[in-house]
């Protein structure tokens, strides 16, 4: 590689599915050397987005062409609602109509979206061809292009279908987020402060000091998040790929955000707003069984809102809902749901069973955090 694209390597090691994550500047005209580093099929297709495409696409496409692959681009509609099983249908189409074979490589190039309905064909069409993971947000970056989960969403729930199914490498070009929406960058920054709260208190202290350079898109800090976040993921999905134990503690936040998602079908909250939302209470959560001091509650909770939220939640704010809603998260045993709770800033508890009674109070409270922020209308 030239120096222009100089990067720096996180390995995700799973023995043989093991992958390296690239990390930098000037990846994404890079993108045809990786291709050949990693000796991958000469048919490659793109799967990207309207918003995205028109930023990056043509630089993709022309860094493989130039290195000798045959590139075909599908171009799909924006945003979480597309992710669903009809759009992967129409995309199966595509595909067939290409006449794209076994022996190929999908890549996914965009955010999260974009990669979890990527790698879902790609997992499934023609059961199973090469993956590539270019992540173009920060969250993505940071999270849902490291560690193999792929699906679209059902009516009835987020992520209902899926699999589990790695790429053979993902490069994630920092420059790219210097064309993020300020929303977007909010978004990654839900996850990012997830890392800090699961697993590293010194983490969480860097993002909660530097947010306002995370804001202003500064390089060599979001370099360093998107390095911290991936070898912190890469950790723990080493030791549990399949989330059968450990790989769980991800989810913190994620089952009443999930909740808040569908309770705006998916397009008044964003991924990571909503997780934002429920890692406040599900730490709520926490406190009132005991588990976690005031101090480092009211230190989450003090971190996560001073990062800048939309004026509205764009829907109606109804605990019972959002309750029917968390019991068809993937984590209910048994119609119990369960929740990933935080101990302190840098560790949480493995998914447990909490009274409905609790939960109910934990959104009773965050309503009143909304309304004393003016994000309900």
């Amino acid at each position: 590689m030239k120096n222009s694209t100089q990067y720096q390597t996180v390995r995700v090691p799973l023995g043989e599915r093991s992958y390296p994550i690239y990390i930098g500047k000037n990846l994404l005209s890079s993108l045809g050397r990786f291709f050949h580093r990693h000796r991958l099929p000469k048919t490659v297709l793109i799967i990207t987005d309207r918003n995205v495409a028109r930023l990056y696409l043509k630089i993709a496409q022309r860094s493989l062409v130039q290195a000798g692959f045959a590139v075909r681009a599908i171009v799909v509609p924006p945003g979480e609602k597309e992710k669903n099983l009809r759009r992967a249908d129409a995309v199966y189409s595509e595909l067939l109509r290409f006449r794209i074979e076994r022996r190929s490589t999908i890549v996914a190039l965009g955010g999260g979206v974009v990669g979890d309905l990527a790698g879902f064909i790609a997992a499934t069409y023609q059961r199973g061809v090469n993956f590539v993971q270019v992540p173009t947000t920060l969250l993505a970056q940071v999270d849902s292009s490291v560690g193999g989960k792929v699906g679209v969403n059902h009516a009835q729930g987020k992520n209902m279908v899926g699999a589990f199914y790695q790429p053979a490498f993902v490069v994630a070009d920092i420059g790219t987020l210097r064309t993020l929406p300020d929303r977007e960058i909010v978004c990654g920054v839900g996850e990012v402060v997830k890392y800090g709260i699961i697993t590293n208190r010194k983490f969480f202290s860097f993002v909660d000091r530097n947010l306002p350079n995370i804001l202003l898109k500064e390089g060599r800090v979001l370099a360093h998040l998107v390095s911290g976040c991936c070898r912190m993921k890469a950790l723990v999905v080493s030791q549990d790929e399949r989330e059968d134990n450990l790989r769980a503690i991800l989810n913190f936040g994620h089952t009443v955000g999930h909740a808040l998602e569908h309770a705006g079908s998916y397009r008044s909250l964003k991924h990571g707003e909503a997780i934002l939302l429920g890692m406040i209470a599900e730490t709520f959560v926490a406190y009132r069984l005991g588990m976690i001091s005031s101090k480092d509650a009211a230190r989450i909770e003090g971190a996560i809102l001073r990062i800048p939220m939309p004026r509205s939640i764009g829907f109606s704010f109804a605990p019972s809902r959002l309750i029917a809603a968390m019991r068809l998260d993937k984590k209910v045993a048994s119609g119990k749901i369960r929740l990933v709770l935080p101990t302190s800033v840098g560790k949480v508890t493995l998914p447990i069973v909490v009274d409905e009674k609790i939960i109910l109070e934990a959104l009773v409270y965050l309503r009143a955090v909304l309304l004393s922020k003016a994000l309900v209308v």
